[in-house]
């Protein structure tokens, strides 16, 4: 959305299922526009809704994002807009599934007025995006938080300044068919006939919901990820549907003509059995995979001769490195942003690498849609010892940003081409500089996790914003977006492009950063600095402090993370809309 106030300041209602990423955007940019913005949840039968509406007396509700209908009592006395992730005439409830698994390189976000009948109401915006080609496909999720997002950012700002104008009138919706919602049927993977193209559709269409349900040795999982194997498989080598390795937590798995990679999985909810949570699918399919080897990680091309299956050679990884002249990228995607302890020390191999390159500045990340969300919570909950999983985890990621901070030879950027929260933010911070992509959105605490939070933070946070704004911003526990992180001193640049060009933007600006005049003195600086701040507080002094806090989250009996992370993991609502959110400020002051 644009920086400048809107014309006429209004009283604005969020009213959304989740504060998912989406609604976390559209609250903090209407704020930002000059709105006063309150938050309501949709837990209910509508007595949330009504309560905020006494509280709050919007003149205004726009919902982001809403799997339930609007009250009619509320709807037919307040103008209440519809965030639909459609075109115009597109209604029902699936609407970004049938686009994907139609194959569409161009869909829409339609604002519309809440009316009786769903997705049916007058139009006060429309914004068409393009959905981009990537190698294998591109993922719901991906095109949910990036292109999807943009044009809902886009369709709701001219919406509502439509809205503050008051001489708009809105057009009514051209006839449409509303579609069914997208069953498992249509998700269905045939995996002795499905090509590898079919497979990882139907699975990337499913990311990251609800899956594909697979029937595997007897008991029931819903399948994630969907990543083309890429190396050369030869045809009719393999059995189609069979297991052919591990790596990195995910698991290749056999198609008609190929494989694909299956980056997580979720067993299906036993008949008055506990609920269960998405994990990395080597944890989840444990019991399925014996015999089937794990390949070791790797961060750049595997050499030949890499131990495979049957001779083959698999060629996916999470982390690659790459170089441009005196700039190294390296690139790094984990499913939803969460890193397991084999993550952290797979990227850390991959980081220990990159320092041995002859560079002048590394660029972590570099990557379209999410950064990284820290410590992966899912295989903490399916470990044999989640508190002792913990407890490796966040060390693990300790490791990773104690090499980022000590580097001291080059210039680092951490290149956020989306959101980013809790250590994987702090892993950002470790940086030299920070660059995010606008649009996405920071979550800089972990006190929502019952966490004291480690990473480093203690040092790096108040260090770029101030010991009273770190304070602020870890005890309120609310996200930012790019510019109002920018306005504090939490990051250094904002890079207004389209997702698909951010890393060749970000590699742009670091070739202009390495071959800059002031490359020298910044190194020089840098040094300075560091060795200055280890002058008068080690880093070891830091990381001891946080993991004392930490430790006692993890094991201590009366400790709220335990049961704070199964609640995320199992999208436990909470009872009510939580208070932090009834009264969004319009920005964070520095």
């Amino acid at each position: 959305m644009s920086p400048r106030l809107h014309d006429r300041r209004l009283r604005v209602l969020v009213f959304a299922s989740a504060f998912n990423s989406l609604t976390q955007r559209i609250t903090l940019e209407l704020a930002a526009l000059g709105h006063d913005t309150a938050v309501a949840l949709a837990l209910d039968t509508g007595a949330e809704l009504r309560a905020a509406v006494r509280r709050h007396d919007p003149e205004l509700i726009v919902c982001p994002m809403l799997t339930s209908v609007v009250p009619q009592d509320v709807w037919s006395t307040r103008t209440c807009l519809i965030v639909h992730p459609g075109p115009p005439g597109d209604r029902g409830p699936s609407s970004l599934d049938w686009a994907l698994g139609a194959g569409l390189r161009q869909w829409g976000v339609t604002v519309l007025q809440a009316v009786g009948e769903m997705d049916a109401g007058d139009i006060w915006a429309a914004e068409p995006f393009d959905i981009p080609e990537l190698p294998g496909g591109i993922s719901k999720s991906d095109v949910y938080r990036n292109e999807l997002s943009d044009a809902a950012s886009r369709a709701v700002e001219r919406a509502v300044r439509r809205f503050a104008a008051g001489d708009f009138r809105p057009r009514p919706a051209p006839p449409g068919v509303a579609r069914p919602y997208y069953r498992q049927e249509a998700r269905r993977i045939d995996w002795t006939g499905d090509s590898t193209a079919t497979a990882s559709r139907a699975l990337r269409i499913a990311d990251s919901s609800p899956g594909v349900l697979d029937s595997i040795g007897g008991r029931r999982y819903f399948l994630f990820g969907g990543q083309p194997e890429e190396g050369p498989l030869l045809p009719g080598r393999h059995r189609p549907g069979a297991f052919l390795a591990t790596r990195g937590g995910a698991v290749c798995r056999a198609t008609a003509d190929g494989a694909v990679w299956i980056t997580s999985a979720r067993p299906r909810r036993l008949p008055g059995g506990p609920p269960t949570a998405k994990a990395p699918a080597a944890d989840a399919l444990a019991g399925q995979l014996r015999g089937v080897p794990e390949l070791p990680a790797s961060h750049v091309p595997l050499p030949s001769g890499t131990p495979g299956t049957s001779g083959s050679r698999l060629t996916w990884s999470t982390v690659r490195y790459e170089e441009q002249g005196p700039v190294g990228l390296l690139r790094f995607s984990f499913p939803g942003g969460a890193m397991s302890t084999g993550d952290c020390r797979r990227l850390l191999a991959g980081y220990r690498y990159a320092l041995d390159r002859p560079t002048r500045v590394l660029l972590l990340g570099a990557s379209r849609d999410v950064f990284s969300h820290g410590i992966h919570l899912g295989a903490i909950e399916a470990a044999a010892d989640p508190a002792r999983e913990s407890w490796a985890n966040i060390n693990a990621m300790d490791d990773l940003v104690e090499a980022v901070l000590n580097t001291r030879d080059r210039i680092t950027v951490a290149a956020l081409g989306g959101n980013a929260a809790a250590g994987g933010l702090m892993l950002a911070l470790a940086a030299d500089e920070v660059w995010v992509r606008d649009g996405a959105v920071l979550n800089p605490h972990y006190r929502l996790m019952g966490l004291y939070g480690s990473e480093y933070w203690t040092s790096t946070l108040p260090r770029r914003v101030g010991p009273d704004a770190a304070e602020r911003l870890t005890g309120e526990a609310l996200p930012l977006i790019a510019t109002q992180a920018l306005r504090l001193g939490l990051i250094d640049r904002v890079l207004g492009c389209a997702p698909q060009r951010f890393t060749e933007e970000a590699a742009a600006l670091g070739q202009e950063l390495a071959g800059s005049a002031d490359w020298p003195r910044r190194l020089a600086a840098k040094r300075r600095a560091r060795e200055h701040a280890d002058a008068q507080r080690p880093l070891a002094w830091y990381r001891s402090e946080e993991l004392a806090h930490m430790y006692r989250n993890f094991y201590a009996p009366d400790e709220p993370y335990h049961e704070l992370r199964r609640a995320f993991l199992h999208k436990t609502p909470p009872p009510t809309t939580p208070e932090r959110l009834r009264r969004v400020r319009p920005t964070v002051a520095a």
